[in-house]
């Protein structure tokens, strides 16, 4: 049975009829693993970075083959089953085959069942499914990226592979037993962590790709993943202050009031934001000059005002745009499988720019360096980012790297690329870029995800509180909302002024905080074409509801203010090791296993545990302080002992923060 079994190097081989399959050394106490059926393996790393040579241990035998890395060991029996183990010889992963290949196994069975099950798609590749036993009844599963749904813990929860608007797939799970895993394949599809199975789905692939990481702690597989994938750069100062946007500033003169009035009451304020429909059409990626004369004078007098300005970009292109049919002839758009050639019908027929494509993000950096790179805007919105299709059929679309259903799901990486690369060519450092979507590796390109056109609700303020946690966890510590969330909330109604509060305390402690909107009552289009003819929502600047509501969000802004110097360290840590900023209980009590189940709590860094307040009329709650630190009320000083519930009052003006060992606001 050796005979199917050899060695390259660090890496192992077998292989079984059409079968290959390779596993070898990709970082310290880690693991790649690929298989396929084709003629030769694929060469692409996806979000995987080249790794430094690292020796292994390789085993070659009659009883199977073994590899080991460091705290990681894999196992082969004679016929391929597959079984990773930690250093202390405790199973971490177990695939589940039944099958009577392997007859001498305890998995001998007539059900005849794949773990890596590769099913032909007629004239074409392979569907894959890759399972895996549920070896533990107890085991807790975080990350995955962004979900619509409260769960933090992920164990019982089947997941779409795919992205949507509000929903990111980046699929890198971190289980409690102490490993990190990484499906590095970025194929629409679905995994499912069920009680008794396992199970990875990829619609169309040509082969299997994971990475698998072991650990005594969260944080120290955390840190080998970001090794694996890259980390963010620095966020850069302005970054870590207070983001003014709505739906949508209008003209020049709006944006600019709106600034002077920040500055006039002396409120704290880093950014402020022209969101979409400033255009000319969508695919000219530059200013209307009915709406926006003279952008080089506005940049100026924000520049002088201490605030940077950040404008949306769309990869639509309509194909009324002056564009389009360049882009066309040199194959810079996404092609559809069917029907007419238009994937998305807001306010015109457009189709996306193929940001697999080199060429095609070279293009179109070029277009937005021209016109607004090269005028002093340093800062971009790149919305859309999934890309959004007006009909999520994922089948029916292709990229320059094959189709969505093999590829689709790196769209947004290439996308936060495509500027990354320009703005680094250029000179810039410290480059950070708001995004709708990502996937695993997006967090290199400057990253910044907001979870998306979200309801304005407390059931949806509570997702996204599952959203963040889950989302450092997966390996983008650069995460925010639109505080008030996007859909739904009116200017006048006092139930929405309550959730805006309670968000806008929440903003403060997240790692950027950004204020965000469609609200009501809405504004009508100023024209007909162009910039014009798209409305906008109410005003939503901190000013804009009752004094207050007012006085609580200024109170915040100063709050968000006094903490930068500690947010900086934070997010040296996340730029230097891939710490998550926002991040659950368990990263830094791990000992303590209560806190593994504790979803609606999180530590804002190392030192300050926060509690928000999720649901309406709450004037307090319950705060579980974990064991191994005594604990302050950053609000009244009182000292607590860890290990145990206090309760926390909650008047609207306060959400419950509690300090780490006396480690107070500063």
């Amino acid at each position: 049975m050796s005979d199917f079994f050899s060695q390259d190097g660090n890496r192992l081989i077998f292989r079984f009829d059409a079968e290959k399959f390779w596993i070898e050394g990709w970082g310290l106490n880690s693991l790649r693993f690929r298989s396929t059926k084709q003629a030769d393996m694929p060469a692409e790393d996806w979000a995987l970075l080249p790794q430094a040579f690292v020796p292994v241990e390789i085993t070659i035998s009659e009883a199977g083959a073994s590899i080991k890395n460091g705290k990681i060991e894999a196992r082969l029996t004679p016929f391929g089953k597959l079984s990773i183990l930690n250093s202390r010889g405790e199973v971490l992963l177990d695939e589940y085959v039944r099958n009577r290949r392997d007859f001498k196994a305890r998995t001998c069975s007539a059900l005849e069942i794949e773990a890596r099950e590769f099913k032909p798609i007629m004239g074409g590749d392979y569907k894959l499914s890759v399972r895996f036993e549920s070896i533990n009844p107890d085991e807790k599963i975080f990350g995955m990226g962004q979900y619509q749904q409260p769960w933090l813990n992920l164990k019982g929860v089947e997941l779409e592979l795919a992205q949507r608007n509000s929903q990111a797939s980046i699929p890198f799970a971190l289980s409690s037993l102490g490993y990190g895993f990484l499906w590095n394949n970025p194929a629409v599809g679905r995994v499912c962590f069920g009680k008794n199975i396992n199970t990875w789905v990829a619609e169309s692939t040509k082969a299997m790709d994971y990475w698998v990481t072991a650990g005594d702690n969260p944080a120290e597989i955390e840190e080998a993943y970001a090794r694996a994938t890259g980390t963010v750069p620095m966020m850069p100062d302005y970054g870590m202050g207070f983001w003014q946007c709505k739906l949508r500033y209008q003209t020049q003169e709006e944006l600019l009031e709106v600034a002077r009035e920040y500055k006039k009451r002396g409120l704290p304020i880093s950014v402020i934001v022209i969101d979409f429909f400033h255009w000319t059409c969508q695919g000219d990626w530059k200013f209307d000059p009915a709406y926006w004369p003279d952008p080089a004078a506005m940049i100026r007098e924000l520049k002088d005002l201490g605030i940077e300005l950040m404008v949306s970009v769309w990869p639509t292109v309509d194909r009324k745009s002056e564009n389009f049919r360049e882009m066309m002839e040199k194959g810079y758009l996404i092609r559809s499988e069917r029907g007419i050639r238009v994937v998305m019908d807001f306010l015109g027929s457009t189709n996306f720019y193929d940001a697999t494509y080199g060429d095609a993000r070279n293009y179109v950096w070029q277009k937005v360096k021209q016109h607004y790179y090269d005028k002093g805007i340093k800062l971009f919105w790149l919305d859309v980012a999934e890309p959004e299709y007006t009909v999520y059929d994922f089948d029916n679309y292709r990229y320059h790297l094959g189709p969505n259903n093999q590829v689709g799901n790196i769209y947004p990486s290439m996308y936060a690329q495509t500027f990354f690369d320009g703005m680094k060519e250029a000179g810039q450092t410290g480059i950070i870029n708001l995004i709708r979507c990502a996937w695993a590796g997006a967090q290199r390109y400057g990253a910044l995800v907001w979870s998306g056109d979200i309801h304005s609700s407390f059931e949806s303020f509570r997702n996204q509180l599952a959203a963040g946690l889950n989302m450092g966890i997966a390996g983008i510590p650069w995460w925010t909302t639109d505080i008030g969330g996007f859909h739904g909330g009116d200017i006048r109604d006092p139930a929405f002024h309550e959730l805006l509060v309670r968000w806008f305390q929440w903003g403060c402690f997240c790692p950027v905080m950004r204020l965000h909107g469609d609200r009501a009552p809405h504004k009508p289009p100023l024209g007909t074409s162009g910039g014009g003819k798209c409305g906008s929502g109410a005003e939503n600047e901190v000013w804009s509801y009752t004094p207050e509501v007012y006085e609580i969000c200024k109170k915040y802004l100063l709050l968000r203010e006094k903490l930068k110097p500690y947010i900086t360290t934070q997010m040296e840590a996340a730029h230097h090791k891939g710490s998550p900023v926002m991040r659950p209980l368990f990263y830094d009590f791990p000992e303590d296993s209560h806190v593994w189940d504790v979803e609606d709590q999180y530590m804002f860094g190392p030192n300050y545990l926060v509690a928000p307040i999720l649901y309406a009329g709450l004037g307090e709650r319950q705060v579980y302080l974990p064991a191994g630190s005594s604990w302050t009320d950053c609000w009244t000083g009182e000292k607590h002992a860890g290990g145990k519930y206090v309760t926390a009052a909650a008047p609207l003006e306060r959400i419950p923060v509690f300090s780490r060992d006396g480690v107070l606001f500063s």
